[in-house]
């Protein structure tokens, strides 16, 4: 019986047994196996932007004490994106296992916005918006009429992709990405795809796996902006030497 540490390592996780003798013992590329596998790694991806994506760019922020180059309009946008499922959720009393890791990434979220006011000298501003904040998504849950949440859940990718949008024109604007992420753009773009992924299985060429689609391009686009403007200023400091 083949006892590998590869066949420790991937059967339970990433595959079924039948699936690793497929792939691995008789090499045979087996469609339903690899489909199989694909959305259990697109799984992954999604998972780990809904924990990870923002986490990066706040430990840069605290890092270099500066929120240079960030839209306090992008990431207000992406704190509503991220408050539509929360909301969504606890007004239709869903388990709360079931949207509790949403509220990891929006309280980062929430970090980041009041850094980036505590950084420009606005912290009485920066705490006022956060109790604002909560204060009406107390008020949502509570009182908001079904078609008002289902409104704003709906409204979600295109939060978000607004949200890339003004990140990419205060980018372009500016000449530079500041204290941007790379690694918190390359976490969004690998989730963006993989919702992609996962809609297009699902529903085919729908108006969701469109938006996914461009949500990713968006994330594409703000890598190369980061990539493009790091070389720029590597450039030009070896210039000016």
């Amino acid at each position: 019986m083949d006892t590998s540490p590869l066949k420790n390592l991937l059967v339970g996780r990433l595959m079924p047994e039948k699936c690793y003798e497929e792939l691995f013992v008789r090499l045979h590329l087996h469609a339903p196996c690899l489909k199989f596998v694909l959305n259990k790694i697109v799984g992954f991806w999604i998972i780990l932007d809904t924990f990870l994506a923002q986490f990066p760019q706040l430990l840069k922020l605290l890092w270099r004490g500066s929120a240079e180059g960030l839209s306090l309009t992008a990431f207000l946008l992406q704190l509503y994106a991220l408050s539509c499922p929360v909301v969504y959720a606890a007004a239709n009393n869903f388990p709360f296992f079931a949207w509790a890791e949403r509220l990891f990434t929006l309280a980062q979220t929430a970090t980041i916005i009041f850094l980036i006011l505590y950084y420009r000298g606005e912290t009485l501003k920066g705490m006022l918006l956060l109790l604002s904040f909560g204060g009406v998504i107390l008020l949502l849950v509570s009182f908001a009429a079904a078609a008002v949440v289902r409104v704003m859940y709906a409204s979600t990718p295109a939060a978000f992709i607004l949200s890339k949008v003004v990140q990419t024109v205060t980018n372009h604007q500016k000449g530079h990405t500041g204290q941007l992420s790379s690694l918190s753009a390359l976490l969004s773009c690998a989730g963006a795809l993989g919702a992609a992924v996962v809609s297009a299985q699902e529903s085919g060429g729908s108006l969701t796996t469109l938006c996914h689609i461009l949500s990713t391009c968006l994330s594409f686009v703000l890598m190369s902006q980061i990539a493009c403007y790091k070389r720029s200023a590597g450039s030009a400091a070896k210039k000016m030497d």
